[in-house]
């Protein structure tokens, strides 16, 4: 039963961060780990649950992702479902301890890559012709990370949509959550075969994720853009910190 609340409290503010700007699963994948369930099968389950909560934010943002070119989602979805495919058999090919030794490294450089999301616009300002917006040669090796490492996909993908030139934050987070569902759509299956989900946690985090990822949308209006990226940067660096202590 205490497990089970911990899965359903940690979906909820998962799904919740997820729909606001990125990185609920700095909170469900720990939750995961601290509940016993091996991390290789935390993060294919953390994915699986995130999964309902993405699609809920989706559905919240539906206006925002419907003023973006209906040509330019399609396009970054397949590469998406690509990417993610890669990223997810890689998953199952890893051991658990060669795994645990990659993810605080992984949240850091997610958090990173967050944090000085404007200095990545200002050189994307400056080296645009280096940049394809909306291309397969960025998208794909995002989607390929977040198949084998769903943590801070979110946080990646809003410093990529910036390095496209996107300024619209309410655009990004609905493009954001379309494609983190497209993705974890194709981890869902490639996990399920490769037998990497830890059902019961997945279902009960699923119902946090939905209530967190439906309501995500209208807290992420009113929340200030200074004060969303400090909230970020706690959770991402702490839940950094705890994992490279964990390796000690």
């Amino acid at each position: 039963m205490t497990d089970s609340l911990l899965m359903l409290i940690a979906g909820f503010f998962g799904g919740m961060l997820n729909a606001v700007a990125g990185g609920g699963t700095f909170i469900t994948f720990p939750a995961l780990v601290a509940s016993g369930v091996p991390v290789v099968t935390a993060n294919a389950t953390s994915t699986v649950a995130a999964l309902p909560g993405y699609l809920a934010a989706a559905i919240g943002f539906r206006r925002d992702i419907g003023q973006i070119e209906r040509r330019l989602i399609v396009k970054t979805s397949l590469w998406t479902l690509f990417g993610g495919t890669i990223g997810s058999c890689l998953l199952l090919v890893s051991s658990n301890e060669a795994f645990a030794l990659l993810v605080p490294f992984l949240l850091l450089a997610a958090t990173s890559v967050f944090i000085w999301g404007a200095r990545v616009r200002e050189w994307a300002a400056q080296y645009r012709s280096m940049v394809v917006p909306f291309g397969a040669g960025t998208m794909i090796p995002v989607a390929i990370y977040g198949g084998y490492f769903n943590g801070g996909l979110g946080i990646v993908l809003l410093a990529l949509f910036a390095l496209w030139g996107m300024i619209d934050l309410n655009a990004m987070n609905g493009l954001k959550s379309w494609l983190s569902f497209a993705l974890s759509m194709i981890s869902f299956a490639i996990f399920a075969i490769g037998g990497q989900i830890a059902w019961w946690p997945a279902a009960v985090m699923s119902i946090g994720t939905i209530m967190g990822g439906y309501l995500g949308a209208p807290v992420a209006r009113r929340i200030p853009v200074p004060a969303l990226r400090a909230l970020i940067a706690a959770i991402g660096f702490g839940m950094t910190a705890l994992f490279f202590w964990r390796l000690f």
